[in-house]
């Protein structure tokens, strides 16, 4: 370990280099916070933090800032599926404050370099009640007692890649204690190497190595306090027992996280949080989210539905999270220290998040797709492919499909910064894989059963169809018809599970015959053809061609009538059920990704007034202002992003291209900053609770047929009027007016 005077020229090198870096983002918020200032209402009043906390939102409860590297708040013992993010309304242990929290996720992992203020030197845990908790966006707090009496409150805060604590500790106490726990961790992680050093009485550095659902994840910080500290290891090393004297006043502590070296941690605290005022970040960090907030504006009388809808667009941006150090150093997916011009990230979840959160991402944070386009097209230089599901800088492989390609595609069909043949070049590269069956689908044109000892080969099939599709449509764009051929005819794959005879997405062995026996209502987890679903929720996963599988059912008449079963038939998903089944309308399973577009594609077949009361239902029943109120995992935003894009009135079906669907708004106005200062906003015109079907519509003041809308609409700004009654209309029924 450095000294403490060489370690510091080191993370001032770095401080010094992240002019252009520092604060609480690496991209403008300039126009939101204008936006914030002109009306004057503070947005972050109207969230609720501990909504899906509870049930199986897995949701993340502590500080953050939009998108930061460091998620700050309290970490439970690990007691099941449902802890996944570190912490479930119905536990009252704190194990620790960690630095790093996923949110959503049906795997637990990180929870790294915790600190937890305890009353007695073998403490290690402390029961707490709820009601002695605090939390609104960027800000923590509890009261802890011992022996019925408080002897500590906690306070934390954030800001992009530090966190900040203050410990205002009971009268009387012979001395404040601190434990720095580096062995505890959430689900799978398991520390495998760590150092703790004290290098002079207010700094503590180290590191901490795991593995767990990321297999190498590197962690290294440095803690400054505003007191002289004494650091004392105890039993293994892993834990620590920091203490001091001084009880006159409270106990503050800075960390600062980097996945690169100590002194980029360091760098990092010097550039973002170089003084003490506690209150004064906490106040930068509720700035920070209300700018953000701010890029949607709502018009409503029902304020548990304006606590509903900016609480979800609050989960929309705890991830993806920025990961790289105010000097532009980040850890590559190789494992490699690199530089870059752009802001890295991590926690890519986007087999959730490409059906909703991205496409959100493209319409109110227009400035971050470059920097996300980078990323992905980084990591694909750095491991061979685009990432499936990217932890920390590692590939995690998980779920199925590429589902970066519909991301990355989508960004290059809407005109964003991103050089589209390399784009293209990254997308062919990974889709052409043998991995993953990949190898089967080539050869076969499906993937079969018999074939793939892993299973969900329907899931799978479906997933790589509709990538495929985002393929051809980038190749087509760009002029490349050789691949638009080929990937053209892979995306069409779908066809080859589709049994016309019961009408569902089936099982298809290497001879062409169906899995026997069939039941469409039952699943087991990861252990059939199908991913945390059945034949019924996976036989509408086409959205990339809602009109060829309208055309396997022989007509659009029988598509329909199979379409209206899906909300009223009900069967037994039988034991093995996965618990990410749930939010059950009939079969159609709000609860989990595979069904989010399902509702919407009723336009598809001209008859978009059908979703209307579905949309409602959805809105109204799964989405709730109290601790168990998500349907299902919030998985990284994409629960609150369907949610933020319905209730707008809004929702892209097609994973690439920029075509969303108008829906059944129930907001009275809403006003989207869509970036350089433009804003659109979707007005609704006798809207209520009965008046939810869509009669006639006006775009910038002109009649509007067409039950979808193009991005590039949006992206320039202006105003969708629609006017709303008790009845189904003919709106956007005619083909013409269809997506």
């Amino acid at each position: 370990m450095k000294n403490e005077f060489t370690l510091l020229l080191m993370a001032l090198a770095c401080a010094s280099a992240s002019s252009a870096r520092r604060a609480f983002a690496s991209v403008p918020t300039s126009a939101p916070a204008v936006a914030a200032a002109a009306d004057n209402v503070r947005l972050t009043q109207y969230v609720n933090p501990r909504i899906g906390t509870g049930g199986h939102g897995h949701v993340f409860l502590g500080a953050n800032v939009p998108f930061g590297y460091v998620q700050l708040g309290p970490t439970e013992p690990t007691r099941g599926w449902d802890w996944c993010s570190g912490y479930h309304d119905s536990d009252s242990v704190l194990i620790g404050f960690g630095h790093q929290h996923l949110s959503g996720t049906g795997i637990g992992d990180l929870g790294d370099v915790a600190l937890l203020p305890v009353a007695s030197d073998t403490q290690r845990q402390v029961i707490f009640s709820h009601a002695d908790e605090q939390v609104r966006p960027g800000y923590y707090a509890v009261s802890l007692k011992a022996n019925g009496r408080q002897y500590v409150k906690a306070e934390l805060t954030a800001t992009q890649r530090t966190g900040m604590h203050r410990y205002t500790f009971a009268s009387g106490q012979a001395k404040a204690l601190l434990v720095l726990d580096l062995k505890q961790g959430i689900g799978w992680d398991a520390v495998t190497d760590m150092q703790m050093k004290q290098l002079s009485p207010r700094l503590i550095v180290g590191h901490r190595y795991s593995k767990g659902w990321a297999p190498r994840q590197l962690d290294f910080f440095a803690m400054e306090f505003s007191q002289d500290v004494q650091l004392a290891p105890v039993a293994t090393d892993t834990v620590g027992l920091i203490s001091t004297l001084n009880m006159g006043m409270p106990l503050l502590v800075k960390v600062g996280l980097s996945a690169v070296s100590v002194e980029n941690a360091l760098g990092n605290l010097l550039s973002e949080n170089p003084g003490w005022d506690f209150d004064a970040v906490c106040r930068q960090t509720d700035e920070a989210w209300n700018a953000e907030l701010s890029k949607i504006r709502i018009s409503t009388a029902d304020e548990a539905k304006r606590r509903v809808f900016y609480t979800a667009l609050y989960h929309t941006m705890t991830a993806p999270s920025v990961f790289s150090d105010v000097c532009g150093e980040y850890r590559g997916a190789d494992g490699l220290v690199h530089e870059a011009d752009f802001t890295n990230y991590t926690t890519l979840s986007l087999w959730d998040t490409y059906r909703a959160a991205h496409p959100l991402q493209t319409l109110i944070h227009p400035e971050r797709q470059r920097d996300i386009a980078q990323t992905l097209l980084h990591i694909f230089s750095q491991q061979g492919k685009l990432p499936v599901w990217h932890l920390m800088g590692n590939e995690t492989d998980c779920m199925i499909g590429n589902p970066a390609v519909p991301v990355l595609a989508d960004l290059v069909l809407k005109g964003f910064d991103v050089d589209g043949q390399e784009a293209l070049r990254a997308m062919t590269t990974s889709a052409r894989l043998d991995e993953r069956s990949m190898g089967l689908l080539k050869q076969y044109g499906y993937i079969p059963f018999d074939k793939e000892p892993e299973h969900e080969t329907v899931a799978k099939g479906l997933e790589y169809a509709l990538a495929d599709d985002a393929i051809a449509r980038v190749a087509k764009a760009l002029g490349n018809q050789q691949e638009y051929d080929y990937f053209s005819q892979r995306s069409k794959s779908y066809r080859n599970y589709f049994d016309k005879t019961s009408g569902f997405m089936r099982g298809l062995s290497s001879e062409r015959r169906f899995r026997q026996p069939f039941n469409p209502f039952h699943t087991v987890h990861r252990a059939d053809d199908y991913c945390e679903g059945n034949a019924w929720q996976y036989t509408w996963l086409v959205p990339h061609d809602v009109h060829g599988l309208i055309s396997l059912f022989g007509s659009e008449r029988a598509f329909i009538q199979k379409f209206d079963s899906l909300f009223v038939v009900e069967g037994d998903l039988g034991e093995d059920a996965s618990p990410d089944v749930s939010g059950l309308i009939g079969q159609y399973a709000h609860g989990n990704e595979p069904c989010h577009h399902v509702l919407y594609m009723y336009a598809y077949a001209g008859q978009p007034w059908k979703a209307a009361p579905l949309l409602r239902k959805v809105m109204r029943e799964q989405y709730r202002d109290t601790a168990d109120g998500l349907s299902g995992n919030e998985d990284v935003g994409q629960m609150s992003s369907w949610y933020v894009l319905s209730s707008i009135g809004l929702y892209q079906v097609e994973p690439a291209g920029g075509k969303y669907i108008i829906g059944s708004p129930i907001f009275d106005e809403a006003t989207l900053n869509v970036g350089d200062g433009k804003r659109f906003t979707v007005r609704t015109i006798g809207g209520s609770d009965m008046n939810i079907y869509i009669q006639r519509a006006r775009l910038n003041g002109k009649p509007y047929t067409k039950s979808y809308i193009d991005f590039r609409d949006i992206a320039r700004g202006g105003t969708l009027e629609l006017v709303m009654g008790p009845r189904p209309s003919k709106w956007g029924t005619a083909r013409k007016d269809r997506p």
